[in-house]
């Protein structure tokens, strides 16, 4: 592994300057920023990014206007993205560095490692491409990388194989450690990307790569078997009265905790069994107007969910009634429950 990695600082930054995608955080060496850039990059895509990214620097463009905005801002502003602990971490990590820091991102790479959410990945992107410092920043797309380069079989999701490689990268870093970092993540999510064949004419690296020399690039990398994810089942109900819907917030602890949801109850329920669910809570049904099947995709649960669409004749104490426009410019939903909402409008 040594021997081919050393080869990499002397081809992928002239590469990278010259193929190079057009990024915002790609413009600027501030912490902040880049830091925000790779919390929304984890579990989501590029382009998916890049407007999420621009609207939350134009609301909260400094840590202390993140570290001060209220929750409801906080959560609005990420509302799509999912994994919202990730912008709980990033409001803590802001206190902590308005707290201890003077409201200056630390520039030392313990003392960014040691702030909430971030991990080995996140603070070496960080320290490299904000100050230049020789961390490596390996997510998946440099495991797979290294593995098609080395030709090697060992699972990129076994974490003995993350800390080699880690300790590798550390070994081989030139000066310029954040365009070489960036480097890497291109290649590695570009032309050697995922859920496809990689594109091996295009490669800076085809010279001194196995994976291409022996011709299995294509069947790396190898990955641990994925365990089943768990299903559960759920009815949710869109209560609709006079203008008003209802809402509730889920528990503090917890997936989604803290959030907002339509009410809901344990099991796809038929009707008859439904309509005595929500008129235990008090709720005085006019007319079901509709019925829907969705799902929704978690890392480890997948969430079967029949929704079921009612007109009320009162609004009960139970739930908070918000209008349209309310829920729509100022409260966050989940994408698990976005999806009746957008399948209403």
């Amino acid at each position: 592994m040594d021997s081919i990695l050393r080869q990499l600082p002397q081809v992928l930054p002239g590469w990278y300057e010259v193929h190079k995608r057009s990024l915002p955080w790609r413009e600027t060496r501030d912490p902040y920023p880049i830091w925000l850039s790779e919390v929304m990059l984890q579990q989501t895509r590029v382009e998916a990014v890049k407007g999420y990214y621009a609207r939350f620097l134009q609301a909260l463009p400094t840590i202390e206007a993140l570290a001060n905005a209220p929750q409801e801002q906080l959560l609005k502003l990420w509302e799509g993205l999912g994994y919202y602990s990730r912008v709980r971490n990033l409001q803590k990590a802001a206190q902590v560095i308005q707290r201890d820091h003077g409201g200056m991102f630390p520039k030392e790479h313990a003392q960014v490692l040691a702030l909430p959410g971030i991990g080995d990945y996140t603070a070496g992107a960080i320290c490299s491409i904000a100050f230049d410092l020789p961390t490596p920043a390996v997510d998946g797309n440099v495991l797979r990388l290294i593995s098609r380069l080395t030709a090697d079989t060992t699972p990129i999701d076994s974490p003995a194989y993350k800390k080699q490689v880690q300790k590798v990268l550390e070994t081989v870093y030139p000066a310029r450690a954040g365009a070489f970092t960036q480097a890497l993540m291109e290649l590695g999510a570009t032309i050697c990307g995922p859920n496809r064949e990689p594109d091996c004419g295009s490669c800076p690296c085809r010279k001194f790569c196995l994976g291409y020399a022996q011709g299995i690039a294509r069947d790396l990398p190898v990955k641990l078997p994925k365990r089943p994810k768990r299903t559960e089942e759920k009815t949710v109900f869109i209560l609709h009265c006079d203008g008003f819907y209802a809402l509730e917030k889920r528990p503090e602890q917890g997936l989604l905790a803290g959030l907002w949801q339509f009410p809901e109850a344990s099991g796809k329920l038929e009707i008859p069994q439904a309509l005595e669910a929500i008129q235990a809570r008090g709720i005085q049904v006019r007319e079901i107007t509709r019925q829907v099947e969705k799902s929704h995709i978690f890392t480890h649960i997948v969430w079967e969910m029949r929704g079921i669409y009612l007109e009320t004749a009162n609004k009960t104490d139970g739930f908070t009634w918000l209008t349209a426009q309310q829920i729509q410019e100022a409260t966050a939903l989940p994408t698990a429950y976005r999806q009746f909402w957008e399948d209403k409008l």
